[in-house]
């Protein structure tokens, strides 16, 4: 049976990380993986995450299963980062927390949850759009559309362009947004834009499905969810994918989560057993030991306070160094203006060269990025920044 089968194409980032890996140049940098990475080129466990660790390893009595819907104490802190606590206890009949492994298990079973919806729903996404959404919830059975969104000449969104394609999206289907830190091109709605969005939803009545992987990578915890909440705040249903792989550096935990929001109370109780059935049929229990790390950083004030401060930390550092990378390509004298990169927001943009360009940085320079362009903030130090400018230079 199995000697029919073909081989697929490799993952493009993760083909690119094997290929990153077997360069033997002293001076490659790897501007296409997706994680953050410190001054020293490390993906760093925070110091909150070491210290909770070592509390579970001291107190935790039982690894017997969770639940499908995971721990509840986790779900309420997720909610209550997401929501703050205000809108959170207003809202608490109408929504529904579940645990899930990462913010990929969170927008499989989300896709889960439309199919038993609408089977016929459509999902549009941004135009572009992080490359696993659609293998994600396409396998799901669901249909895909895109709007418009990034204009590569401007480098910002194409606003007018996307709200009267999401004029035509009709009531039934889900428009999928970023929350905040655009991947791939780190380009956010703005406030107003926002408002926009939610006038056009409450218009039209599609449902919007928000992914949120990058809370607190931004503009800082409550400022990167002002769409989030507004729309939560006005809209009678709502789908949002959080994680905790980013803002906790918990990537290998999978330790996310998937919120609901429904128009009643009753509606909400089906959805509740709907998602504990979708997540019994995929992978029956969430893993526990990352939730369980967030729960007892976020219930302890000292270590909540460390993460808060932690996570400062590399929000501040993403931004200097787009700052940084800004000013150096310009004192090498490229006219090309790049001062887009230090507007935009998260791990993520385009460097906005070709694909000539792109294989030339590759192959003749060790400087690894994705096809689109696109390269992580994160990957830049003091050691690697002169060299990746100079090869920038050499390729315009």
């Amino acid at each position: 049976m199995f000697q029919s089968l073909k081989p697929l194409p490799p993952d493009p980032i993760l083909g690119l990380s094997a290929a990153y890996r077997a360069d033997a140049s002293p001076s490659k940098v790897d501007l296409g993986v997706g994680v953050y990475k410190d001054a020293n080129g490390n993906t760093p466990v925070m110091r909150a995450v070491k210290r909770a660790e070592k509390i579970l390893v001291a107190s935790q009595d039982s690894k017997a299963y969770v639940g499908p819907t995971g721990a509840a104490g986790y779900n309420e802190i997720i909610a209550s980062l997401m929501l703050g606590h205000a809108l959170k206890q207003s809202l608490s009949d109408r929504r529904v927390t579940v645990q899930t492994p990462g913010g990929c298990g969170g927008l499989r079973i989300a896709a889960e949850f439309i199919r038993q919806a609408n089977p016929e729903a459509t999902v549009w996404v941004s135009d572009p759009t992080w490359a696993n959404h659609i293998p994600l919830i396409g396998s799901a059975g669901l249909k895909f559309r895109k709007y418009p969104y990034y204009d590569f000449d401007t480098h910002s969104v194409k606003f007018d362009e996307m709200l009267n394609c999401l004029r035509e999206v009709p009531k039934g289907d889900l428009v999928l947004l970023h929350g905040c830190c655009h991947n791939p091109s780190g380009a956010d709605l703005t406030e107003e834009q926002w408002r926009a969005v939610r006038e056009v939803s409450l218009t039209q009545g599609f449902t919007v499905f928000i992914d949120l992987a990058y809370q607190g990578l931004g503009d800082g915890l409550d400022a990167d969810v002002f769409g989030v909440r507004l729309l939560a705040e006005s809209l009678p249903e709502l789908i949002v994918v959080s994680s905790c792989s980013k803002n906790f550096g918990l990537y290998r935990e999978r330790t996310g989560a998937l919120t609901v929001f429904c128009e009643t109370a009753e509606a909400a109780a089906a959805a509740t057993t709907l998602l504990a059935a979708a997540a019994r049929a995929n992978y029956s229990m969430p893993p526990d030991h990352g939730a369980a790390i967030v729960q007892t950083i976020m219930e302890n004030p000292e270590l909540s306070s460390d993460w808060d401060s932690e996570l400062k930390e590399v929000r501040d550092r993403i931004n200097s160094l787009r700052a940084l990378l800004v000013a150096r390509l310009h004192a090498a004298g490229i006219d090309q203006d790049f001062g887009f990169i230090q507007k935009e927001k998260g791990m993520f943009s385009f460097l906005g060269v070709n694909k000539d360009q792109i294989q030339t940085l590759i192959q003749r320079y060790s400087i690894y990025l994705v096809g689109s362009s696109r390269i992580n903030i994160a990957s830049i130090n003091e050691s690697n920044i002169d060299y990746l400018v100079k090869s920038i230079k050499a390729v315009l």
